[in-house]
């Protein structure tokens, strides 16, 4: 994938100094209340970007090790008074560092290989061919009764245990469900880059649940993975090469919307414009693309279709995904939509909104930090006695499933848009 010279990124001078060191941020950040260092925290963070933006520190492996250690969930967006865009700091500040040739060699080996993944359909698809074959094929039974496993080295091992059971085939684009009225609206899927291989139903759920409302969905073939992983690895220029390539799939597609059911690839998709700001050729279509870019969720309340009229009697308990309360703003849509289904029952968790230590490729990173984190949101899981997590992003899904493994939990996760369809779907049988 060809990819333009990179822009010279930094974190700039306006939204470093928004943050007035008030502290409203610390109880709200995951890695603080698991530590209690300044140094974890958002605004200590902050202070050392900026000492390394003003050249008064160099980006040692220790100061690296402590903005390494952030989850980006954002949650600290949303607790702040003062509008720090904080995602935006960590993005641009990593993207600092790689540019100017201080970020350790994870970071580098890091965004290189999701440069050679990511953006390429075929190279996913083989790869997730032989994560199938491994698991179909007995290999994977075998070698976690010998425990051979263990003894793989770089937490290989525990990124294995992670690995959800993946479904026998890939989403592919067809036409489900009621056939679209004439007046209906036109949208594009995002089907991102994993999406398609590790939860093809929620794609397809998705597709039955829009033609319920009379939505037409159409295939956009020529697009490709959101960037969203690249960026946040502070890899900002495959992030905006991928964002141009998806900017011209989608406006030559003349769709009133682009409907996405991943809160990571939403967020980024919303930051187009913001990611593209330097570039005279993108700046206005980007802008014009993430007006078009609405959540699954979202987009289902405003059209405002029937509700199902057949009752689920399932107890549901709601993860938040971080980019879509924290970075989108996206509350209470999923309630609203839950709420609609007769027979659920929604109990919320003590912490709904707190990070579930997913975070992308974090979990695998970061693997002990992720798995306190994600301890911390068992125990509020298995405190609501709910049998099913409903959530709005894959990454969130294949985590909590991990913790109900983990933790020896009976139950199952399921994003939003699929407990709507399956309350469709009851409807249906009925009729």
């Amino acid at each position: 994938m060809a990819v333009t010279p990179a822009i010279n990124d930094a974190p700039s001078q306006d939204d470093l100094s928004r943050c007035v060191h008030c502290g409203f941020c610390l109880q709200e950040c995951p890695t603080y209340l698991q530590l209690g260092i300044e140094t974890d925290s958002p605004r200590g963070r902050i202070h050392l970007l900026r000492a390394i933006t003003d050249g008064n520190v160099e980006a040692t492996p220790a100061l690296t090790s402590h903005l390494d250690l952030c989850l980006q969930c954002r949650a600290c967006e949303t607790a702040c008074p003062s509008g720090v865009p904080f995602g935006r700091i960590m993005e641009s500040g990593r993207a600092m560092i790689l540019q100017q040739g201080a970020a350790p060699r994870s970071w580098r080996l890091r965004a290189w290989l999701l440069r050679q993944t990511l953006p390429y359909p075929k190279r996913l698809r083989l790869l997730f061919n032989l994560l199938r074959l491994y698991q179909r094929s007995g290999l994977q039974r075998l070698l976690r009764a010998s425990r051979l496993l263990r003894m793989l080295p770089g937490g290989l091992s525990e990124a294995e245990e992670k690995l959800p059971h993946l479904p026998s085939t890939s989403y592919e684009m067809k036409s489900d469900g009621l056939p679209p009225s004439a007046s209906a609206k036109k949208v594009a899927l995002l089907t991102g880059c994993v999406m398609p291989h590790l939860y093809p139903r929620t794609h397809e759920a998705t597709v039955r649940v829009l033609a319920r409302q009379g939505v037409e969905v159409v295939d956009v073939a020529e697009q490709r993975c959101c960037g969203a992983l690249s960026v946040h690895a502070g890899d900002r220029t495959t992030g905006r090469a991928l964002a141009r390539r998806n900017i011209d799939a989608f406006l030559q597609a003349g769709i009133d919307a682009v409907v996405v059911n991943s809160a990571g690839c939403g967020a980024t998709l919303t930051e187009y414009g913001e990611l593209l700001e330097q570039d005279d050729a993108y700046a206005d279509k980007a802008r014009r693309f993430s007006e078009l870019v609405t959540d699954v969720n979202e987009f289902v309340i405003d059209v405002g279709g029937q509700a199902p009229q057949v009752a689920l009697d399932i107890r549901v308990t709601y993860q938040d995904s971080c980019h879509l309360v924290h970075g989108q703003k996206v509350r209470n849509s999923p309630r609203q939509l839950l709420a609609s289904i007769p027979g659920l029952e929604l109990v919320e968790m003590e912490t709904p909104d707190r990070c579930c230590g997913s975070a992308g490729i974090y979990s695998l990173a970061q693997q002990e930090m992720s798995m306190n984190v994600l301890d911390d949101k068992m125990r509020d899981v298995a405190a609501t006695e709910a049998p099913v997590i409903a959530t709005a992003n894959p990454g969130c899904m294949m985590q909590l499933e991990a913790g109900l493994r983990r933790h020896g939990l009976k139950g199952r996760v399921a994003h939003v848009i699929e407990l709507l369809d399956e309350a469709y779907q009851a409807e249906e049988d009925t009729n």
